[in-house]
């Protein structure tokens, strides 16, 4: 008897030296992961809100120091953390990380226990009975932040007194519109609901609001061809404003979507846009291109800006081959709304991005 347990306790010497250490390793390993995640969670946060590389990087080595892996807090170096861009090639590959660029978005963090790194490797408990005294865990974690400059550009021409049937509604001519059954009341809406949106992200997007129809003086009221409404804000309240106060006179005018657009790049490229944002235009019209240059022609000077503007169609009136061209010649989406209804969840449809993934 004595001789087998003097055979067999080495044996489980080594079992036990084996599964305490396994279970020490997928421990520290499942720490790593943590820490390096957050810290590139952090950073790209930071690089979000703060447009600035290096507050990036001292937010994601304070993340990982938080972290403890194997008893003491990550240490990341800054050679162990890499600014860039992230993009998918197609709207459901993987996102690529690409180091540097013109539009940061992404931080890709590795997370290191290894010998070079500055918190050395971990010590196994028992694992030197065979010969390991230590093992070297890492981990890479790369996060893409969507941000998105936003400036809404909306249609505030005389058909959007008309119902979305293109049916006079009730109220005097030079009144303000209907606030039930007009596409106006429909528009605001839906624009309230997109801001709405935009309040329940994580970050707080910028956005900014155009409006357009064509100059000219209808029931005692002079009206400019397109304005800039409410300039590129963290704050949304100047857009909701806004918007009470084009719906509380009669809306009027040709469309001239051309001019729109031009002001919506005003806005996207303005001094308020942030360097590293994504810029997004949203362009709404109930009717047709029916004054003004061609819309494409500014849609195509928007592409060479890095604009991107999704288009929406409101009601079978609405000149859908034009604004389709304008969405794909600066590769965004058309959209087309038959009712109100259709709009609003289309407008709450392109709020709703998730600003921030781990994307490795």
């Amino acid at each position: 008897m004595m001789v087998l347990v003097a055979v067999c306790l080495p044996l489980f010497l080594i079992m036990a030296a084996f599964a305490v250490d396994v279970a020490w390793m997928q421990l520290v390993r499942a720490e790593l992961r943590t820490a390096t995640d957050a810290a590139s969670r952090a950073g790209a946060k930071t690089l979000s809100l703060s447009q600035d590389e290096i507050a990036a990087r001292i937010a994601a080595r304070d993340a990982a120091l938080r972290n403890t892996v194997a008893g003491q807090g990550l240490i990341v170096d800054d050679s162990q953390i890499e600014v860039g861009t992230s993009s998918q090639s197609t709207s459901t590959s993987r996102f690529a990380f690409t180091p540097g660029g013109a539009q940061l978005n992404a931080m890709r963090v590795t997370g290191q226990r290894t010998a070079s790194s500055s918190a050395g490797p971990v010590a196994l408990f028992l694992g030197r009975v065979m010969g390991v005294p230590q093992f070297q865990p890492q981990h890479i974690a790369t996060s893409t932040q969507l941000d998105r400059d936003i400036c809404l550009v909306v249609d505030r021409s005389g058909s959007m007194m008309r119902d979305v049937d293109s049916r006079t509604v009730s109220g005097s001519n030079c009144g303000p519109p209907n606030p039930t059954l007009s596409r106006w009341a429909g528009l605001n809406n839906a624009v309230l609901g997109f801001l709405n949106e935009l309040d329940t992200t994580p970050q707080t997007e910028k956005c900014g609001l155009v409006s357009y129809s064509d100059a000219g003086n209808h029931c005692g009221f002079n009206y400019t061809t397109s304005d800039i409404n409410a300039p590129l804000d963290f704050s949304y309240a100047p857009i909701r404003s806004e918007m009470a106060f084009l719906g509380s006179r009669a809306v009027r005018g040709n469309t001239n979507i051309h001019a729109g657009i031009q002001n919506g790049r005003a806005v996207l490229t303005s001094g308020a846009q942030r360097p590293f944002a994504i810029r997004t235009m949203v362009l709404m019209t109930d009717g047709r291109h029916n004054t003004g240059p061609e819309p494409v022609l500014a849609a195509r000077l928007a592409a060479d800006e890095d604009i991107t503007i999704h288009t929406i169609t409101f009601s079978f009136e609405a000149g859908f081959s034009r604004m389709q061209a304008v969405a794909a010649a600066t590769g965004g989406t058309h959209f087309h709304a038959p009712d109100s209804a259709a709009l609003e969840r289309i407008f709450r449809e392109i709020a709703s991005t998730l600003p921030v993934m781990l994307t490795e």
